[in-house]
């Protein structure tokens, strides 16, 4: 629970900071743009419009003189603006420029082209050799007559300058957009912990409500606050745990009574059944005598009132585990010899009925008598419900993970085994896998008893088939001492 909630925790910080570091990475993108695009308009501007003055205002005889023409070029570049330009002239075959190189290798051919079919030139931006470079373009023109339309001489000026110092401006600004982001995202982190924090206290109020009311704690409700979803969420807990607190009570009471009513009326058959068992005893003495219609009629009551008489006591004994009034009266007994009286006191001797493999010298602390139920039960419903021979197995088994000492009882039997559907329900009381047989031997709590039992002595029993079928039935009970209780 505690890393689940610190992932949410964690969820939420991160998805706060994406946003905070999303929205300033956004703001920066759009701001360096925006800076970028006016540093370099400014600066391009300047230069072009510059540029073009200069040439305008040019006193050019063609064909032009090489030398003289070369000093117009450094002229001009000495005056560029904002900074110092180098400047190139091409006319026909001749090459010329204000520097020691008359040609330009960021003087693309693009530019050549557009400065051709523009009157007013043309210029573009170019990174060269790792620099960044602005590229003019200007047709020196001339006009026929005053106000007659301007044709191209031939001749074309071009102006390079670096744009090194808006790189660093530019660069400076971007080293300030992630030095400012960086503690932006900082500050951003202390709001995002205490929304996190606000967003859990009702996450944790409620993981925290539902563990009690998992406890059994009902009455466990949550304090709202406020309007929201988790308000909400809060409301709708407490009204469902104040619908379910009333229900349970409910069914608590409705169980009670049942077994309460289970409960008085065995104890009122008790009397009338002994009276009754008495009878059906002298009866039975002298249905030898009586003809057979009534000698049959007899032994059927007889018969019936036992059934009665079993179902009356596991009615009992199944109220004085409900009611917690069952308790243990251990003793240090031989577990094989106390099998072995188990099965004598029930007959069930014979070896093609009952097969036993219980070694000797195997001693725990049991209740001999409620030892004695389970051991009878778990034979019975064999004998009624699979096929014999069944074996009755005794062993012990030590576990290496706790270190612990166990008695297992294991009773098999031949028959068709369990179904899988009606395994998880053979412990339930007056549980029935044939729903139409109405009537059986026994009173349908035998199992239940029998796993309450075990239960007593801190043990457990489960039910499988065995892996060449027939029905597994595994007792298994620790072997510790232990006091008696009551």
């Amino acid at each position: 629970m505690r890393s689940a909630r610190s992932g949410l925790r964690t969820r939420l910080v991160v998805a706060f900071l994406l946003v905070a570091a999303l929205s300033c990475g956004t703001t920066a993108a759009l701001t360096y743009r925006a800076a970028r695009n006016a540093i370099l308009e400014q600066t391009q501007d300047t230069a072009v419009s510059h540029f073009r003055d200069q040439i305008q205002g040019l006193d050019l005889q063609l064909p032009v003189d090489p030398n003289s023409f070369q000093l117009r070029l450094q002229q001009i570049a000495r005056q560029g603006k904002p900074r110092p330009w180098r400047v190139y002239a091409e006319y026909g075959s001749m090459r010329l420029s204000s520097s020691t190189s008359p040609t330009s290798s960021v003087i693309t051919s693009e530019l050549r082209r557009a400065a051709r079919g523009a009157p007013r030139g043309s210029f573009q931006r170019v990174v060269g050799g790792g620099h960044s470079y602005l590229t003019v373009a200007v047709p020196a023109v001339f006009a026929p007559a005053p106000g007659a339309e301007a044709r191209p001489t031939g001749l074309v000026l071009y102006a390079v300058m670096e744009l090194d110092a808006e790189d660093a401006n530019i660069r400076a600004m971007v080293v300030a957009a992630r030095d400012g982001a960086l503690p932006a995202l900082a500050v951003a982190l202390i709001p995002a912990l205490l929304a996190a924090r606000s967003v859990l206290r009702p996450v944790r109020d409620l993981r925290r409500a539902a563990h009690h009311v998992g406890e059994g704690r009902l009455d466990t409700r949550i304090q709202v606050k406020g309007g929201d979803e988790l308000a909400d969420l809060a409301r709708t807990f407490n009204a469902s745990a104040a619908a379910l607190e009333h229900s349970v009570a409910e069914l608590r009471a409705a169980e009670a009574r049942a077994r309460q009513f289970a409960s008085d009326v065995s104890h009122e058959l008790r009397t009338p059944l002994a009276g009754m068992l008495a009878v059906t005893e002298v009866l039975d003495e002298d249905a030898a005598h009586l003809d057979p219609d009534t000698a049959a009629a007899v032994r059927l009551i007889s018969a019936e009132t036992g059934k009665l008489a079993v179902l009356v006591e596991d009615l009992m004994e199944i109220s004085r585990f409900d009611a917690r009034a069952a308790g243990l009266h251990t003793d240090e007994v031989d577990v094989a010899e106390t099998i072995r009286r188990t099965l004598l006191s029930r007959h069930w001797t014979d070896p093609a009925q009952v097969v036993t493999e219980l070694p000797t010298g195997i001693r725990a602390r049991l209740d001999p008598r409620r030892f004695d139920v389970v051991v009878a039960n778990l034979v019975g419903n064999a004998l009624r419900h699979g096929r014999p021979p069944v074996t009755v197995r005794l062993t012990t088994e030590f576990r290496a993970a706790d270190l612990s000492s166990w008695l297992v009882t294991e009773v098999a039997d031949r028959g068709p085994g369990i179904a899988p559907d009606v395994l998880p329900h053979v412990f339930d009381r007056f549980y029935k896998a044939d729903r139409a047989r109405t009537r059986s031997a026994g009173s349908g709590l035998g199992l239940a008893i029998t796993l309450e039992n075990v239960r007593l002595h801190g043990g457990t029993v489960r039910a499988a088939n065995g892996p060449s079928g027939g029905a597994v039935f595994t007792v298994e009970i620790p072997l510790t001492g232990g006091e008696d209780t009551a």
